[in-house]
């Protein structure tokens, strides 16, 4: 089994088919019933657990399997197939962003009662560092931790949390020094079982509807000195390090996402008769699939080279935030375009399109918008 690019050698196509054959046989098939339900069962974590997916690249003392950064890839265009954005971004909360700072600067204590159990799909976590003043700006978040003896007291907000209502620990950003800007943020682990913690309301959103988003408020809730994570300040930089891992995910599963819908979207036009032929035989139509398959390929390409730097360990935050914009925005380009070759059955729900269009929309928001990466693009550029 070969790859046509270089980056994949035969054991990441062989994982590659191990997780193709799981996501169809496991999970498209509850698609529908799932968006309908709006949450996907906690079993799925469980199950994922039992396979090795959720600690690719994690140390196999606490479970995972030590692989590298291509595996993670490979995940995550291949869950894709699963048809639903919102059991996507769940997972990948769990298996690249929540776990994370457990994993770089977590104590061996706090990885083998935290990070070992969700690395099994046991326990379910979530990240906590968007508020309702503070989302890309980090610095400005208001949510602080005040030591009080052997323990930290907590209080302030948390908003658009994915997996906030059912997770069993928050990887939670606060200030412990409010006077120190962005060096007074620490990070902690938060059992979601102690007094003090609350869901303030689940979300409704747009799309990405079977992901639970959610509001977690924190009324003097109190946590032993020993969950947090790594030395007190060295939450910032471990987020910044982190939001790394966060966008390059997040624009490969948004190549994945608008590489599938374009393959629906011709498989449609080539059977759809409009004016005594195929709509994929008029020239109009087959130049924007011309177009969206070399848009395709040009963000992929970035997202694989941005991949290929942090395998190497080589800083790269300019080209994960290229990754992050590009491949984002020409997926939601894509599957916009792939809505109107619909026509009006694209606008209705019971083709998959509308979801995707729905979900897509989402990718050049979260994990840093369009408009930071261009900031951060821009100011390593000198400017």
């Amino acid at each position: 089994m070969t790859s046509r690019y270089p980056y994949f050698t035969e054991e990441h196509e062989m994982f590659r088919k191990s997780v193709r054959d799981f996501v169809q046989r496991e999970l498209a098939p509850h698609a529908e019933e799932w968006e309908k339900a709006e949450e996907f069962p906690r079993e799925v974590f469980r199950r994922l657990g039992e396979l090795g997916f959720l600690g690719i690249r994690y140390p196999e003392e606490y479970g995972g399997s030590g692989l590298d950064y291509f595996y993670s890839v490979v995940f995550a265009e291949e869950l894709v197939g699963c048809g639903l954005a919102g059991l996507v971004m769940s997972v990948l909360v769990q298996s690249d962003m929540a776990t994370g700072p457990l994993h770089l600067i977590g104590s061996d204590e706090v990885k083998r009662k935290y990070l070992a159990p969700a690395i099994k799909g046991e326990m379910i976590a979530a990240l906590g560092i968007t508020e309702p003043g503070a989302g890309s700006d980090v610095a400005s978040m208001q949510t602080t931790a005040v030591r009080d003896g052997d323990e930290y007291v907590i209080n302030g907000t948390k908003i658009f949390i994915t997996n906030g209502t059912r997770a069993d620990f928050v990887t939670l950003a606060a200030k412990s020094d409010k006077h120190a800007g962005h060096q007074g943020i620490s990070m902690f682990v938060a059992p979601t079982n102690l007094p003090g913690f609350s869901v303030g309301r689940k979300l409704e959103k747009v799309g990405n509807r079977v992901s639970d988003t959610a509001e977690l408020v924190f009324d003097d809730y109190r946590i032993p000195v020993a969950n947090m994570l790594g030395e007190e300040g060295q939450g910032f930089y471990t987020a910044m390090i982190n939001f790394q891992g966060e966008r390059l995910v997040a624009a490969i599963a948004s190549v994945a996402g608008a590489q599938r819908m374009m393959d629906m979207t011709l498989e449609y036009a080539q059977q759809r008769v409009q004016f005594g032929r195929p709509i994929a035989k008029f020239q109009v139509t087959r130049h924007k699939f011309a177009e969206m398959a070399s848009e395709i390929e040009a963000a992929r390409q970035l997202a694989y080279y941005a991949a290929y730097l942090i395998d190497k360990g080589i800083e790269c935050v300019k080209e994960v935030s290229m990754a992050k914009l590009f491949c984002c925005e020409t997926a939601f380009k894509v599957i916009d375009r792939c809505l109107q070759l619909h026509g009006g059955y694209g606008y209705m729900n019971e083709y998959a399109v509308s979801r995707a269009w729905r979900d897509a929309r989402l990718s050049t928001i979260g994990g840093g918008t369009s408009e930071v990466m261009k900031e951060i693009i821009g100011r390593l550029m000198g400017c």
